[in-house]
């Protein structure tokens, strides 16, 4: 790449807009265009994020905990109309009927006594707030949160269609990130439960039918804390990082659920290697510890399985994520950087190495070609040097390690999802689609850029400011629904 991602001066900005909740909500709103869009694009860029981040007087903790409130952005012959909607959770209806928290969240805790909490745990009470992120999975369009209950919504009017049947219903947290497997036509997840013999279980989903299926389960004492996991052509990869629980402290403790991990370094992180067709536990590899809330992609080469993840050092990432942190104005870098994994099979071991120095979150590959082969680009977003928030997008070629980024003075941009272009063209033929907060307009905007230079190619100003958020997902007016993936 010919132009490297060097710091920006600028001005320093305080986006703590991106953490104020919104209360209004428009459909179809036609937005004024600035540039040109490509006449090929014609779907809807889909976001789940946090909305609401009060009820009751009473502020969530953690920015995880915000209610979901689903954006729908439209684009087609050159126009942009948007959409937003809080998503109708029991979590939220109950909060606002009873004017208080009325589950338990990821970083929050609705102060129950510890029978509360008893009853809860053996009524299966877990919040359906799904703000993490959106994909289709067996025709059904999804927001996900990391407990067993993804719920469906009309991905033209967003409206709220209750959980999913998909949903496990016996387990006690699940991924928000699964895999599609196309030519397997099956979808991939993961979900974790509590006990006093922990369990980890791989599943797969008929694509055409929803039919699950257990693949394999791992016991464990302590689980791990684990947001995604990686899929390469053969195999899935669950990896276990030193960030534990106890689970009889999730019931006991009076803490937020969150609160409750603690970092082990002397764990090591624990790679599980799964072949996708037969169950077969294929390796255990132990290497060095760190955590990781994603994984980029991971292939194979020759007796190797690499594994590519955007690492943080230890855990101390999720105490960044705190609202009041958050909200301070003080700087926090919540950015890791692209580290690559070789997983000997044969020889059972773990060879770690830098694809970049530049920090970056919030990942994407062109998923519909490289998912489980070899990827060359990966887009995300990063953080100037002294910046106060993830403020520029960054592309980073896994080849040279170098370098590309799109910034702008006092704008903080979000999650840029790729958009291929049609036809086969190169890896990185295609748009990137990325909400971004402007703190001077005090709004926000729909950002398109060429994926292969990161030059702009459009805005659309949107009526208010957006809430920060993590994922979603853009939906084809041509697609099948069979499977949309982060």
């Amino acid at each position: 790449m010919s132009r490297p991602a060097t710091a920006v001066p600028t001005t320093p900005a305080v986006p703590t807009l991106g953490f104020e909740s919104l209360d209004r909500e428009v459909a179809d709103m036609a937005l004024s265009v600035r540039g040109t869009l490509p006449a090929w694009i014609e779907g809807a860029l889909l976001r789940t994020a946090p909305g609401q981040f009060e009820i009751g007087g009473r502020s969530f903790n953690h920015w995880f905990d915000g209610f979901a409130m689903l954006h729908r952005f439209a684009l087609r012959d050159g126009a942009v109309t948007y959409s937003n909607r809080f998503l109708r959770s029991q979590a939220r209806e109950r909060a606002l009927a009873e004017g208080r928290i009325a589950f338990r969240e990821f970083g929050t805790d609705p102060c129950w006594s510890l029978f509360r909490r008893v009853v809860a745990t053996f009524r299966n009470e877990r919040t359906d707030n799904c703000g993490v992120s959106i994909n289709t999975v067996a025709g059904e369009v999804l927001a996900f949160t990391e407990t067993p209950l993804p719920m469906r919504f009309d991905p033209e009017t967003l409206e709220t269609l209750g959980v999913s049947e998909l949903a496990p219903g016996d387990a006690d947290m699940a991924v928000a990130h699964p895999h599609f497997d196309a030519a397997r036509g099956r979808h991939y997840t993961f979900d974790v439960t509590f006990g006093r013999r922990s369990r980890y279980r791989l599943i797969a989903i008929d694509a055409v039918t929803g039919a699950r299926e257990t693949l394999h389960e791992i016991e464990v004492d302590c689980p791990a804390y684990m947001h995604s996991f990686g899929m390469s052509e053969r195999y899935l990869v669950l990896v276990e990082y030193p960030l534990v629980v106890n689970p009889l402290s999730v019931l006991l403790s009076g803490k937020p659920f969150m609160a409750n991990f603690r970092w082990e370094p002397a764990r090591g992180t624990t790679f599980h290697v799964v072949d996708k067709d037969t169950g077969r536990a294929v390796a255990r590899i132990r290497g060095d510890p760190g955590f990781a809330f994603h994984h980029v992609n991971a292939y194979e080469e020759g007796d190797e399985l690499v594994v590519d993840m955007i690492m943080h050092p230890d855990g101390t990432v999720m105490e960044k994520l705190q609202l009041a942190s958050l909200r301070s104005g003080e700087p926090v870098n919540l950015t890791g950087i692209l580290t690559r994994t070789r997983l000997d099979l044969r020889a059972q071991t773990a060879r770690h190495e830098r694809l970049s120095g530049e920090p970056i979150e919030l990942q994407r590959i062109h998923y519909e070609r490289a998912a489980g082969q070899r990827h060359r680009y990966v887009w995300g977003v990063g953080q100037t040097s002294g910046a106060i928030f993830l403020d520029r997008i960054v592309k980073i070629d896994c080849e040279t390690g170098g370098a590309l980024a799109w910034t702008e003075p006092g704008c903080f941009p979000g999650e840029p999802v790729f958009v291929p272009a049609p036809g086969e063209g190169a890896e990185d033929a295609g748009v990137l689609l990325s909400i971004v907060l402007d703190t001077a307009a005090r709004r926000s905007f729909l950002l398109v850029l060429d994926a292969a230079s990161l030059s702009e190619l459009a805005r659309a100003e949107a009526p208010h400011h957006i809430p920060f958020g993590f994922h979603g997902n853009f939906l084809p007016s041509r697609t099948t629904r069979a499977g949309l993936h982060a």
